[in-house]
């Protein structure tokens, strides 16, 4: 199988390119956004231009250029994206913010970046940064809502008189727009932390650029395509997305908050969907959940889940079953999962953390034909994607065409490519390339940080991260994540953490789905007590013992989870489990549950289970 045809591909130069792209595409639709009423309206691409205009006159009118600093720190919104287009023509450099962290978190950030001006979406957002601004070098807040707040400038007074404008163009704002080169810097993004402290990752033009040219070039996508931004734009995942999809001239509709994704995939019927891995976890829960409300529907689920199984495999290199099975399951089940997306979905992409292999057959089976991606912040991010015309389960697609990748003796994944970044925000020197933490080896290689293989076909498989391979004492390596991952496709467990490094044996924190947890207790006749007393319940633990023997079923022996906890506790980004893109801080819930894990092996020294 070649991974890759004779795929025509974009020729951007500078993320200046995509925005002149958008601005040239004469498209009525080119964002929408929703009202206060609900309504959803539509932004031109002539509105675009003119509204990006006004925004980078107002930042030169602060003397904010070249290399200068700025942040954003909002929800997904249409001005989060004119601002964003605003200081990459000015050639300065932006600073995504994530919207869910605290000012103490926040004020590092801009400190860090000696940010100059700042733009705020709501009061919320706004007095974050009035609690921290003696902290910092902030001279300027843009607020995106209209509030009356003191020494704020709302977004509406900056592109006041834009959209009147029109279709003209000002080759006074063009001309310097389209002098920035690729290696200017574009962005600073601090990585979310899962392993240290965030470190600023220095992207240029022409790292995200030459990696927007590839990592969609096979899809095909067309003017009449349309996809939700709903991912943080202060990952690099949902903007790198959003800027091809611009280039390519497809809608993109604004969703600011994920629990109103549901009535927006309804309202925008999107053609392309893009989730990291828990979002589609989330989508199987609820319909299993649904399921299991009556004796009768269940059993019709479950038929039409076995029925579809043996065609994943089909599903997956893009062809539709045809067996009658299959179709009767189609039409009373699979299509209703398939209409929770809004029924249109052509594109199913997944990145940001890994799928997982039983989440990807479950999803095939039932018409769901999910592309794999993978890749990291430093990379821009994409090293590896599935595409229509390759796709294999279990891996993370071909690497791009301009991407080379080699392993390290102990499996970790090495590449280089225009993609890569060249090093973190104020990085006094090059570090040691004999420094296994070092970022990059001394032939230039950058370390992934992430053990895998190519198979013989030149798909790329991930197993897990370097830093998080558990170690047992007897010298076994554990990967953690396929074994979480199996445990979360149940949908009566939220999120869960293996432990036990330099341990004889692997345990589980666990933490339930308690929006399927508690009816399913009410169900079997546990009255709805308090969080701690349902963990605690043997009937609830039974039922959690036999998903987890059922999990051991498929592991190697040294694998198998042979101690486990319910925690009364659901992990969130807010509580610190859980990093803005939804990956475990294993740091943080080794601290919170130390007392518990420390249970675990107790008795380690006569313990064999």
């Amino acid at each position: 199988m070649l991974c890759y045809s004779d795929i025509a591909v974009l020729t951007l130069s500078t993320l200046n390119d995509v925005f002149f792209a958008l601005a040239s595409s004469g498209r009525a639709r080119a964002m929408l956004f929703e009202d206060a009423s609900g309504a959803w309206q539509p932004i031109s691409s002539a509105q675009a231009y003119q509204r990006t205009r006004a925004v980078a006159a107002a930042l030169r009118a602060w003397d904010i250029g070249k290399g200068d600093r700025v942040a954003i720190l909002a929800e997904n919104r249409w001005e989060w994206a004119i601002a964003d287009f605003a200081c990459l023509a000015l050639g300065a450099v932006d600073v995504p913010i994530y919207p869910t962290l605290l000012a103490d978190q926040i004020a590092p950030l801009l400190a860090d970046s000696a940010s100059r001006v700042i733009f705020v979406s709501t009061r919320v957002q706004y007095e974050k940064i009035a609690a921290v601004r003696g902290r910092t070098v902030l001279e300027r807040i843009v607020i995106m809502d209209d509030e009356n707040l003191p020494d704020a400038v709302t977004f509406s007074s900056l592109i006041a008189g834009a959209d009147a404008r029109g279709t003209n163009r000002d080759p006074a704002f063009d001309a310097p727009a389209r002098a920035v080169q690729p290696d200017d810097l574009a962005t600073l993004i601090y990585t979310s932390g899962t392993t240290g402290e965030p470190k600023g990752v220095r992207l240029t033009h022409g790292n995200i650029a030459s990696n927007v040219n590839y990592s969609t070039a096979e899809f095909g996508f067309v003017s009449t395509d349309s996809c939700i931004s709903f991912l943080p734009l202060s990952h690099i995942t949902a903007r790198h997305l959003d800027y091809a999809l611009y280039a390519q001239s497809v809608t993109v509709a604004y969703c600011p908050a994920f629990e109103k994704l549901p009535q927006t995939m309804q309202a925008i019927r999107p053609t392309i969907f893009v989730a990291v891995p828990r979002v589609y976890e989330k989508v199987r829960q609820v319909a299993e959940q649904k399921a299991s409300e009556s004796a009768i529907r269940q059993r019709l689920f479950g038929w039409a889940i076995a029925s579809g199984k043996p065609h994943a495999d089909e599903v997956a290199a893009g062809r539709v079953p045809s067996s009658l099975p299959w179709k009767l399951s189609d039409r009373i089940v699979y299509q209703k999962i398939r209409a929770g997306f809004g029924g249109r979905v052509r594109y199913y992409l997944a990145g940001g953390a890994p799928l997982g292999l039983d989440t990807a057959r479950w999803f095939a089976g039932v018409g769901i034909r999910i592309l794999e991606g993978y890749g990291l912040t430093e990379t821009s991010p994409v090293l590896a994607i599935n595409t229509p015309n390759a796709n294999r389960m279990g891996s993370v697609g071909c690497p791009l065409p301009n991407v080379e990748c080699r392993f390290a003796e102990d499996g970790e994944l090495l590449v280089r490519g225009p993609n890569v970044f060249s090093g973190y925000w104020k990085q006094e020197r090059p570090a040691d390339p004999t420094d296994a933490s070092a970022p990059f080896d001394a032939a230039g290689w950058f370390r992934t940080g992430d053990i895998g293989r190519l198979d013989a076909d030149g798909f790329l498989c991930i197993t897990d991260r370097k830093k998080e391979l558990l170690k047992t004492s007897g010298g076994k390596l554990i990967a953690p994540q396929p074994i979480e991952n199996k445990l979360k496709a149940s949908y009566l467990v939220a999120n869960a953490a293996l432990v036990g490094d330099r341990h004889k044996f692997a345990s589980a924190l666990i933490a339930p789905n308690f929006a399927a947890l508690e009816p399913w207790a009410r169900e079997h006749g546990i009255p709805a007590i308090a969080r701690q007393e349902l963990t605690d319940d043997p009937r609830v633990r039974a039922e959690y013992q036999a998903l987890v023997d059922q999990v051991n079923g498929t592991l190697a022996n040294f694998e198998t989870i042979k101690r486990f906890r319910l925690v009364p506790d659901e992990w969130a980004i807010d509580s610190g489990e859980l990093t803005p893109s939804l990956k475990l801080r294993r740091r943080v819930i080794a601290q919170k549950y130390a007392a518990e894990i420390a249970e675990f092996y107790a008795d380690e020294a006569t313990a064999s289970r």
